[in-house]
């Protein structure tokens, strides 16, 4: 609970403050400046940039917007000699000066943000300003996951730069293949957390309330984010340049109870660059999808929740389209990875350039292939049909739990079921489970009952599934070693099902559009489902029982 000396000393600063805004706006009426509430105003950190720290006090005032040769700059009193002698100095150097007024305490918060960009020319451009040989000995240094968190307790948080703080967090990310880090206001404290292989884990539960503040100030200053909005969400992206290559991290804020909550995603290159075998599809799947991608037109789809590999399933597909005789252009929200010999082009809503947009823009520049990142809406998905229809093979993903439920979807978005059927080639349904770590992976015994079921579940296999590799049979288990940080596990492979187009699909979705009638279709096609194909990956050793059911659900034996 709040103590109650703590309350009324906010209560009487907040009146204060509202006493100095009044007095702010008075002074602007006076002089004929528009005021501005440097608490509500979001400031720019190119625009805080440039004005030199030493001429923005003496002038009492700071940039806060820079828009092309524009800049709002902020004055205590723009009549004083010093604040004419800066807009002077400004419109020499071609900008255009929009004044405003301001009070002293928003100028005094304002003028803390130059302890984020003294002498750090390189982060303004989105770039992570790091000591190379530092870096790349930490990577080295942190061999497991245990080594970052002891890193972390550590710490000195009374002399550790936020520079040196940030720094471990993301060489620990790096170096144990997280996917996420998480960073997580509490009351007195912030947590930190990375996602690796699709699981949550502490890193630091510790990290002052302080220090926190200004480790996310940092992090906005690299993303180009507003550092003195703390109340709505913000989106941005910064650059790791290592030596061999470029970590982009996608960044996204909002505000929670005891402060601001942060996510990172890290887009490593090396973790999509992965070819079509390299997918985990069984030999059967991968003719399918091979003999689809052979095709001039037509479209597949790629379906599963958000994290479920559908972006690393389709760049593969499309490495697999690349070459100098074939035109390729996607549009992505935002692009995540770049590949070589391939148009990438990303959404901007603010500038009109929609996925609907974008897509119809694409057709015009007479493309092979085409990317759709996602069809959320009718407009895109018909556009996306029709593409399909004209000599196009078209890509994209739908948010469904299964591969037969795409097709009720687009209908539910208020596609015509007739535009369907000759549209769609190929619907995947994917989900990533946990593989074993090979180096500590151990056999576990096979108890009758479940020999009795596996059989039954051989058998009852379609007859495509080549059932020779799946002969002398080890199911095993996790055990935990330092190459897997000890979870047993390390890195994920995706569980596929695949439901083909065609006349019969045509003819059904005619008729009737239901999940009940499209799995009869799948039967017909002897689909193995993603359930099925977990379980065969399981007995070639790649993962376990436990993790094809915590994707799939409760095993459904037959």
């Amino acid at each position: 609970m709040d103590d109650p000396k703590n309350a009324v000393a906010k209560k009487l600063e907040e009146i204060r403050r509202a006493a100095e805004e009044r007095d702010a706006e008075r002074r602007a009426e006076k002089v004929k400046v528009p005021y501005a509430d440097l608490g509500k105003t979001p400031v720019s950190i190119e625009a805080v940039a440039l004005i030199p720290e030493a001429e923005a006090r003496t002038a009492e005032a700071i940039g806060i917007q820079l828009k092309d040769h524009e800049v709002a700059v902020v004055f205590f009193d723009p009549t004083t000699e010093d604040a004419k002698k800066l807009i002077a100095e400004l419109t020499e150097k071609k900008y255009t000066v929009k004044p405003f007024v301001v009070s002293k305490s928003g100028l005094t918060q304002a003028w803390s943000y130059y302890k984020f960009i003294s002498g750090e020319k390189e982060v303004i451009t989105g770039k992570v300003a790091i000591d190379q040989g530092n870096f790349a000995e930490q990577l080295k240094k942190f061999t497991n996951f245990q080594a970052v968190e002891a890193a972390m307790t550590a710490l000195d948080y009374g002399h550790e730069s936020v520079a040196a703080l940030l720094e471990i967090i993301l060489a620990g990310a790096l170096a144990t293949r997280a996917s996420d880090i998480h960073f997580e206001a509490e009351e007195k404290s912030a947590r930190i957390r990375y996602r690796i292989d699709g699981l949550l884990h502490d890193i630091s539960t510790g990290v002052p309330k302080k220090n926190y503040e200004s480790l996310v100030s940092r992090i906005k200053l690299l993303c180009n984010m507003k550092l003195n909005i703390h109340s709505e969400p913000q989106d941005g992206r910064f650059t790791i340049k290592l030596e061999v290559k470029e970590i982009e991290m996608r960044v996204s804020i909002i505000p929670s109870e005891f402060g601001e909550t942060i996510v990172m995603r890290i887009l490593d290159p090396a973790g999509i660059n992965v070819t079509l075998p390299q997918l985990g599809l069984r030999d059967d799947d991968l003719g399918m999808v091979e003999k689809e991608l052979s095709r001039p037109n037509g479209l597949i789809l790629n379906t599963g929740p958000t994290g479920s590999g559908k972006t690393t399933t389709l760049y593969a597909f499309l490495r697999k389209l690349v070459n100098p005789e074939v035109k390729i252009i996607t549009v992505e929200d935002p692009i995540e990875y770049r590949i070589q010999g391939i148009e990438q082009t990303q959404v901007d809503p603010g500038a009109g350039y929609t996925f609907a947009g974008g897509l119809r823009a694409i057709v015009r520049q007479d493309p092979d292939a085409i990317l759709v990142g996602e069809i959320r809406d009718l407009e895109t998905a018909d556009i996306a049909l029709q593409a399909s229809l004209t000599g196009h093979l078209v890509l994209s993903t739908l948010h469904t739990n299964s591969a037969v439920g795409a097709v009720p979807r687009l209908v539910d978005l208020g596609v015509k079921p007739a535009s369907i059927g000759p549209a769609l080639t190929l619907i995947i349904a994917q989900r990533l489970v946990r593989k074993l770590c090979d180096d500590c992976k151990k056999p576990v015994e096979m108890t009758p009952e479940l020999k009795e079921r596996l059989d039954k579940f051989m058998t009852g296999l379609p007859a495509r599934v080549d059932k020779t590799k799946y002969t002398n049979i080890t199911i095993f288990e996790p055990a935990g070693c330092d190459v897997c940080n000890h979870f047993g596990y390390k890195g994920r492979r995706g569980i596929f099902e695949f439901f083909k187009g065609g006349p019969e699909l045509e003819e059904i979705i005619l008729k009737e559009v239901s999940e009940r009638a499209l799995r009869e279709l799948a039967k017909k096609q002897e689909m193995v489902t993603m359930q099925e194909d977990g379980i065969l990956k399981v007995l070639t050793g790649m993962t376990t029982f436990e993790e094809v059911e915590s994707v799939t659900g409760p095993i459904e034996w037959k």
